[in-house]
């Protein structure tokens, strides 16, 4: 389906240790969550909080386990804060990962963002971009986008829950307002059917600008639920929101089909946030790679 030697599969650590929840997974090392990716058969992982930042330590563990990075997040609060300390802070963050050797840089605008809002409405609370935050936004990540070329790296930007780009208009106006040659698209399919929108949709129109792929799966029951009694993004993760895909409600099939048939090149990465006491992470994991290996073939 996919050409294996262009599209590598990888888990996002935050199933392990919740870097927005700290408590959750506390008990869970560094080392056993790259143990736990490398056994369930992954080869790439993005960066969690419990991450050495001492490349050289970091490279060995990973070596030991045939691992890689695929990228890690980058928090830009370019409609907030002044331009020169967001792009400060992604330099560095740019040259971690470069050094690690990944191709792209996650990210996504924390400007007004609610996401980390444990009592905020994920879906009442929403914060929207006026004319001239959306035009500082779209310039801030074009430069951004071009700090990234300078080392051959893609900015990806992450669509959010609780975050300015969230709906389907919303990331309409982001690709329209930037550059196609500076800023590319992170697909996250949980993140856009939690929205409520047409995720197939989203990635039909904007494949060929999506470089790095999240494959998060959603309960649409806590979802509902989360919607109902006016929760926020937090709260519906607790609750269980988010699980790998194979164990909830969304259909990869169709969105697999898309990729493979425009020559996606890159990472698809299995990103379930849950609590890990609830929901064991490694059995999770290993659910996960056995239904890609169903639908893939690889």
């Amino acid at each position: 389906m996919f050409n294996k030697d262009k599209v590598k599969l990888g888990i996002a650590p935050i199933a392990w240790t919740n870097d927005d929840m700290p408590d959750l997974g506390k008990e869970n090392t560094f080392e056993q969550c790259i143990s736990e990716m490398a056994l369930a058969g992954f080869t790439g992982s993005e960066v969690g909080n419990k991450y050495p930042r001492d490349t050289k330590v970091l490279k060995k563990a990973l070596e030991l386990r045939n691992m890689q990075i695929a990228s890690a997040w980058f928090s830009s609060f370019l409609t907030t804060k002044p331009y020169e300390e967001t792009a400060k802070a992604f330099i560095e963050h740019r040259d971690f990962l470069h050094e690690m050797g990944a191709k792209v840089v996650v990210v996504s605008e924390q400007g007004h963002s609610i996401q980390g809002q444990m009592e905020t409405p994920v879906f009442d609370g929403k914060y929207v971009m006026n004319e001239e935050e959306w035009k500082i936004l779209a310039e801030g990540l074009n430069k951004l986008g071009a700090l990234a070329a300078e080392k051959d790296m893609k900015l990806v930007y992450h669509h959010h829950m609780g975050t300015v780009v969230q709906t389907t208009e919303e990331i309409d106006k982001l690709m329209e307002m930037t550059d196609e040659s500076l800023v590319y698209l992170l697909f996250d399919s949980g993140h856009l059917v939690y929205s409520g929108e047409n995720a197939l949709e989203v990635l039909t129109k904007y494949v060929n600008r999506v470089k790095h792929v999240h494959l998060k799966d959603i309960r649409s029951s806590i979802v509902n639920k989360v919607k109902e009694e006016k929760l926020s993004f937090l709260k519906g993760v607790r609750l269980g929101a988010f699980t790998v895909p194979g164990d909830g409600d969304i259909d990869f099939e169709p969105l697999f089909k898309v990729l493979a048939e425009n020559n996606y090149e890159g990472w698809l990465l299995v990103e379930a946030e849950q609590d890990p006491a609830i929901a064991n992470p490694f059995e999770y994991a290993v659910k996960a790679r056995k239904y890609i290996s169903e639908k893939i073939g690889q």
